[in-house]
């Protein structure tokens, strides 16, 4: 049990994946996405954003996430990269639809592979999941510039590691026109990486808070610090502590003894660990 990030079963575990989720190699993807772009009918016009439903974060971003953009999710902590996986998938939860999650070999073997039952715990049916794991980062950016043009797909998770140095300007750019093209939405996943010049729309930092236990000591909802770093065309700035309420699927200020407790978050700067924010 992951207590810092509250999930009975964190998205990022060691040992074997549950069968309803598909992991797949580059031209087994290829193939994969194409089948569901034939089968893809033209929906009604999505809204521009997707709320996530906290109410802060959601004014902060002029009405929630914004459809076809890259949106930049920072873990200073390569120990804390299971809850930033699930606050990822909290994002493609509202998001919606069909989600495609790339990552690294090595991510794969030496870092944990990703748990069906904790995407299940925060909300996300892994049924909706396709899992591609290739070689390298420049494989995992290829990759994505290509998938995230599928309209079918809801959005692309692009997991990676350190500073690879295919990860310039350029390549998040290429991401971004790609994003704004076909309206998919690309979550750029980045754990233990610098801060970088990037197209990103956003730039948010993600650290695992303490959950707080329910009544009879029942686990607690999946809990967050987050820090709005940056984003275009929009004031920065802005900390919260979010859980998850599972009920509702939404996120939500984290509350104890009916009052908010965000006044505990301490924003993150450039060079800080998030790790230093863990106060439980």
């Amino acid at each position: 049990m992951w207590t810092n990030s509250g999930l009975d079963s964190p998205p990022l575990k060691s040992g074997t994946y549950s069968e309803h989720m598909s992991v797949e190699s580059l031209p087994l993807l290829k193939r994969r996405l194409a089948r569901i772009e034939r089968r893809h009918k033209p929906a009604s016009v999505s809204p521009r954003h997707a709320p996530t439903g906290h109410d802060g974060l959601d004014r902060a971003l002029g009405g929630g996430l914004l459809r076809g953009r890259v949106h930049e999710l920072q873990v200073a902590d390569p120990g804390e990269a299971g809850s930033g996986a699930g606050f990822a998938g909290v994002l493609a939860q509202r998001l919606g639809g069909e989600l495609l999650w790339l990552r690294e070999e090595a991510a794969e073997r030496g870092m944990g592979r990703l748990h069906a039952a904790g995407l299940v715990e925060i909300g996300f049916d892994p049924a909706h999941l396709i899992l591609g794991v290739l070689p390298d980062p420049a494989a995992v950016l290829r990759c994505a510039a290509d998938a995230i043009r599928c309209p079918a797909l809801g959005a692309v998770v692009i997991e990676l590691w350190g500073d690879p140095r295919p990860l310039d300007l350029t390549a998040t750019r290429r991401l971004a026109l790609a994003a704004e093209g076909s309206g998919v939405t690309a979550l750029l996943l980045r754990v233990a990486g610098h801060e970088a010049p990037s197209a990103a729309q956003t730039r948010i930092a993600i650290a695992p808070a303490p959950s707080i236990a329910l009544p009879a000591n029942a686990p607690g909802h999946p809990a967050w610090r987050i820090e709005l770093l940056r984003q275009r065309g929009r004031p920065d700035g802005g900390a919260w502590r979010v859980e998850w309420d599972r009920a509702n699927g939404t996120l939500r200020e984290q509350e104890h003894d009916g009052e908010t407790i965000s006044g505990a978050v301490v924003p993150l700067s450039a060079d800080r660990s998030a790790g230093a924010l863990n106060t439980g």
